[in-house]
């Protein structure tokens, strides 16, 4: 059998390839490359360059491969981005995910990984949030990442051969530890990605958005969870459904958030580089603080992350920020 990753030629569906693959499991990707570069799927992967809604593409992978899971990267994730185009976020990442999983269903495939985000609770206060918490997304991003799970889950229980798992994350940075893949995106809004980019050169400095958020320093606090960890969780939910878990929507977090300003002040002492930040007004759509909870995500799930240390994430992507160079494409060096 067979897996198919969605956008698994971006940043976290490059690592879900190679986390898949160093499993041992055959792996299809389909991207259209919208974000995400061809180069980042690994040779032993097939490739379909293709939208998730195209039709023909869709039915020439179930045709030739049998599927028994899909894990669904594909989609837009700017969130100030969907304040301002929230019809552009509802297509991509809702409207096409509707189709995705109905030719899912037709093709009877059993499990179905969705790529979720806090975004859905919006900003519910400065305890670890459960997925108990009341959703309240406050961006058409948030919004569309809700709509996408309640399809799942509504699918999931009309239909009793299908079980989903929707693993709703926080704010993913890093690169794989091998430097076999990373943050290789054109236009980034990733705090750590930008002040890498800074700490190298390839920038004269950032942005801090907001000063006078209710937190201890005035800026967002974020729990930061490593790609690589991130890419095992859903390799946990997808044993778990595979083993016959019911479907079930989990937390990936680490539990300890860090302001924007420890972010950078952490990448300056890492890099040894004191690059220039200025500060600028609130984004819209961003909450103040959230960080996880991720009980759930490691009783029922089996998920032990291994590289819960941000000097660690910093370091990862320092290094892989340094052999991207500044080749065309964000491909890397030798």
């Amino acid at each position: 059998m067979s897996v198919l990753v969605t956008g698994g030629a971006g940043y976290i569906g490059s690592h879900m390839v190679l986390e898949l693959l160093d499993r041992g499991e055959d792996v299809i990707v389909i991207d259209n490359l919208l974000t995400g570069n061809e180069w980042a799927v690994p040779d032993r992967a097939r490739f379909y360059r293709a939208d998730i809604a195209d039709a023909a593409a869709l039915d020439a992978i179930f045709a030739t491969h049998e599927i028994d899971a899909i894990i669904h990267f594909a989609g837009l994730i700017i969130v100030p981005d969907s304040v301002e185009k929230p019809l552009d976020y509802y297509h991509e990442n809702t409207c096409k995910s509707r189709y995705l999983i109905q030719r899912a269903l037709e093709a009877k495939v059993e499990s179905f990984i969705f790529s979720s985000s806090a975004a859905v609770y919006g900003a519910p206060g400065l305890e670890p949030v459960t997925e108990s918490a009341p959703f309240a997304p406050e961006s058409p991003y948030g919004s569309s990442k809700l709509m996408t799970e309640w399809m799942l889950r509504d699918v999931a229980a009309a239909c009793s051969g299908f079980r989903f798992a929707a693993l709703r994350y926080f704010n993913v940075a890093g690169a794989d530890p091998g430097m076999r893949a990373g943050q290789s995106s054109r236009r980034s809004t990733h705090l750590i990605k930008i002040a890498a980019e800074a700490a190298t050169g390839k920038r004269d400095g950032l942005q801090i958005f907001g000063n006078d958020f209710e937190t201890p320093d005035g800026t967002c606090v974020r729990d930061y969870i490593h790609v690589t960890d991130l890419a095992r969780a859903h390799y946990c939910a997808l044993s778990y459904l595979r083993d016959g878990g019911p479907s079930v929507a989990a937390n990936c977090g680490y539990g300890s958030g860090y302001s924007v300003r420890q972010v950078v002040d952490a990448v300056k002492a890492v890099s040894g580089v004191d690059f220039r930040v200025n500060e600028a007004p609130r984004r819209p759509g961003d909450a103040a603080m959230i960080v996880a909870d991720s009980t759930f995500a490691r009783q029922t799930l089996g998920w032990t992350p291994e590289l819960d240390d941000l000097e660690t994430i910093i370091r990862h992507a320092l290094k892989w920020e340094g052999r991207l160079g500044n080749r065309t494409g964000g491909q890397p060096g030798d």
